[in-house]
């Protein structure tokens, strides 16, 4: 009897092979969404936390490049040369600032690569533009440091003259094409960040109707499969009995002998 029970608990133990098959399913599928969320929350991370909040600092350089050509023209109209120094003393802290937003959302784009447009070019082209405005603004910055060293009343005069045809006539539409290209670019966000969010609605429409189709196919084969196989285990198991692990009856009983009619004694005389 010991031996009968133990080959009945490894029978129920041991999984059969379609058991095995709807589990495998299930777990094919919890990975799968599961690795779908992780990507959605990586991009959601990616275009809020990080592309987003780059390209909004971006956009507001277009207040500090305004502010920077503010300055110069200031430093233009200063009366004297200590009024020149504390104007021009913030320059360095606003073309830092610039160059930091620049470079946080250049660090940002590199984490997205999923787009159709050629984002880095936009990027260069800022740059660039944004470059050859701040060497415009600093040959007038030049300019009126020597004119504040100037040896006579007429080369200053010169120098202030030069110094205002620079900053009109090359700064000026310089200045323009940094605002275009920042156009541009922040353009080239909005259609990034519209891309991501195409990409993630269609992960996630595709990963729900692979779940609804995967748990239908799941319960049919449960109910299919499953079933019959259950009752054919119950039947293996009734036939793999032996005889030797029957336990034979404790006690036999006698076969009582059928009745007999009764029949008087006979008596001799």
């Amino acid at each position: 009897m010991k031996g009968f029970n133990t080959t009945l608990v490894l029978r129920r133990i041991r999984p059969s092979i379609s058991k095995v098959f709807i589990s495998l399913l299930v777990v094919a599928l919890g990975l799968m969404g599961a690795r779908a969320l992780s990507e959605i929350d990586q991009d959601l991370r990616i275009m809020y936390t990080e592309y987003t909040l780059a390209a909004t600092d971006l956009a507001h350089i277009s207040a500090d490049i305004i502010r920077y050509r503010t300055t110069v023209i200031r430093a233009l109209e200063a009366a004297t040369k200590k009024d020149f120094e504390r104007i021009t003393a913030s320059l360095p802290d606003q073309r830092a600032r610039i160059q930091h937003a620049i470079d946080r959302y250049a660090a940002a784009s590199l984490r997205v690569s999923r787009s159709g447009r050629s984002e880095p070019e936009d990027l260069q082209a800022v740059r660039e533009s944004l470059d050859a405005y701040i060497a415009a603004a600093n040959r007038t910055i030049n300019l009126l440091v020597q004119l504040w060293s100037a040896r006579s009343p007429a080369e200053a005069i010169t120098l202030r003259t030069n110094a205002e045809l620079q900053a009109a006539d090359n700064a000026g539409p310089k200045l323009i094409q940094v605002s275009l290209a920042l156009d541009r670019l922040l353009e080239t966000v909005a259609e990034v960040a519209k891309d991501m969010r195409d990409e993630g609605t269609r992960t996630i429409r595709l990963t729900s109707a692979t779940l609804i189709v995967g748990s239908l196919i799941i319960a049919f084969l449960n109910l299919v499969i499953g079933a019959p196989r259950g009752s054919r285990d119950s039947g293996a198991r009734t036939a793999t009995l032996e005889p030797a692990d029957v336990e034979p009856p404790s006690e036999v009983l006698p076969v009582r002998p059928a009745s007999t009619p009764f029949s008087p004694p006979v008596t001799r005389s």
